[in-house]
């Protein structure tokens, strides 16, 4: 259990903003993490995952713990499903591969989201029509202050869009280790939403799979998304509003192509991305911040930005919308 001081977590976000941590280790059993919370108590701590949905803006002046815990494990099957457990640590589209070449389905819309297996319930990560919540069974979390592994179910994680309870009402008690999804022996196949039935096409697939799904939302996220390895980014940085549909309405008179989404509960999901590029966004660059070309939901580090150009980029794309359309922004990503 060794813990390092003055480490730069440049390589450990994929915004790749080159802060340090005062104090930095690592964790791959729940031992060791006890271990390290333990023997720490009095430094503030900041447990990291795959460092995809986070913004620094400063040095953090406390202990950064890496979350290492590894491990994919079929647990138990019925005549409709494979649950399968996977450690915090996994990388996320790992998993989905992993998955997808087992033929368990249910994840292969999720295919190439950036970050780890424990951020996954976290954000109820989703896209092209599916969310966590849809394949969710149960996790594994342990408790920084009681120092013991809690169970959390379906009910307990009260998942919302890009919410849980791990984002509000226990933020930063507890830590991830595990996560059991349900998955399904038989495909239930999702090609409805985004362009995935027009890639299907492109690729000429004449036998729907989740193997030609997983292929086809990659073909798409590669080819409007930027690879963090090569341009810092942390995906969208935004969420999608939400608004009433009378104000859609409103909105819609005075705005014909705007973009919205009808919800169940009658309200309607705006496209952040679409009121973003009416702001003149999209392709901006200031200095090495900018919102990407291909994605105005993306903001982007080109080299050497900091964190707080990003931020402030992000505070004056929020003030556009709302000056334009009288709607407010949500930032997804995490501010530190």
């Amino acid at each position: 259990m060794e813990i390092q001081e003055n480490i730069s977590l440049k390589k450990y976000n994929t915004f790749g903003i080159d802060v340090s941590a005062k104090y930095f280790s690592f964790f791959s059993t729940i031992d060791t993490l006890n271990e390290l919370i333990t023997h720490n108590s009095k430094l503030i701590t900041l447990i990291l995952g795959g460092g995809s949905n986070i913004l620094f803006t400063k040095n953090f002046d406390g202990l950064v713990l890496k979350n290492e815990i590894k491990g994919i494990e079929k647990i138990k099957e019925d005549a409709d499903h494979i649950y399968i457990k996977a450690g915090a640590g996994e990388n996320w589209h790992g998993l989905v591969t992993h998955c997808v070449n087992n033929n368990w389905a249910g994840i292969e819309n999720l295919s190439l989201i950036p970050g780890n297996v424990g951020a996954s319930p976290m954000q109820n990560i989703g896209a092209y029509g599916v969310e966590i919540k849809d394949v969710f069974y149960e996790l594994e979390a342990y408790h920084l202050k009681e120092k013991k592994i809690v169970k959390f179910n379906l009910n307990d994680c009260a998942f919302g869009y890009r919410e849980s309870v791990f984002k509000r009402k226990y933020k930063n008690e507890f830590v991830i280790t595990n996560v059991t999804y349900r998955l399904n022996k038989k495909p239930n196949f999702n090609i409805t939403y985004g362009a995935i039935e027009q890639e299907l096409e492109k690729m000429k697939v004449t036998e729907l799979s989740i193997k030609a799904i997983s292929q086809a939302v990659i073909n798409i996220r590669s080819s409007k998304l930027p690879d963090p390895k090569i341009t810092g980014n942390a995906g969208s940085f935004f969420k999608n509003p939400t608004v009433s549909n009378s104000k859609f309405q409103i909105l819609n008179s005075k705005f014909q192509n705007i973009v919205g989404y009808p919800l169940p509960d009658g309200n309607v999901k705006l496209a952040a991305g679409w009121l973003i590029e009416q702001c003149g966004w999209k392709g901006f660059r200031g200095g090495d911040a900018g919102c990407y070309d291909k994605q105005a939901l993306v903001l982007v580090n080109y080299g050497n930005a900091k964190g707080n150009e990003i931020f402030n980029l992000s505070e004056k794309i929020l003030q556009s919308v709302k000056q334009k359309f009288n709607v407010e922004l949500e930032r997804e990503v995490n501010i530190f």
